[in-house]
């Protein structure tokens, strides 16, 4: 297998549904891996059966995967952070469709989605699980 990068997200229980949202918005193939299939045993905490061990998205140009996060009591917060979810379209209109996918599944626009200062468009949308999709495209 050749290196590749891919974007991991814990999110604090709803990595099952925020999968499948994306994969309704984007496509591609999803794998989702329950800690009730695993068979680990002798684990450093008490997974939930349910709780997402790992799942994949595999699009086209990349791939988001993660899982349902084991804090033991921290706080790691998904929306207003500096990170985002960078998404590269061929064109505008398939960007602006995207978005619209995102806002009707409850998300916020951050940054409409325009002509940006250094050529090409640019804009940001929060989806309702408060994670940012920065979508980019040439003219």
């Amino acid at each position: 297998m050749a290196p590749s990068l891919a974007a991991y997200i814990a999110l604090p229980g709803t990595t099952a549904e925020a999968m499948n949202h994306w994969h309704e918005v984007f496509g591609g193939e999803l794998e989702i891996l329950r800690y009730a299939d695993t068979g680990l045993e002798g684990l450093p905490f008490t997974p939930d059966p349910q709780s997402v061990a790992h799942s994949r998205l595999t699009l086209p140009g990349g791939i988001i995967a993660g899982g349902d996060a084991m804090d033991d009591g921290h706080d790691y917060p998904v929306a207003g952070t500096a990170y985002s979810l960078l998404y590269t379209t061929d064109s505008p209109d398939e960007a602006q469709t995207l978005i619209q996918k995102l806002l009707d599944g409850g998300g916020s626009v951050g940054m409409p989605f325009e002509e940006a200062p250094w050529g090409g468009w640019y804009g940001q949308v929060f989806d309702r699980f408060g994670v940012m999709w920065a979508f980019s495209c040439d003219d």
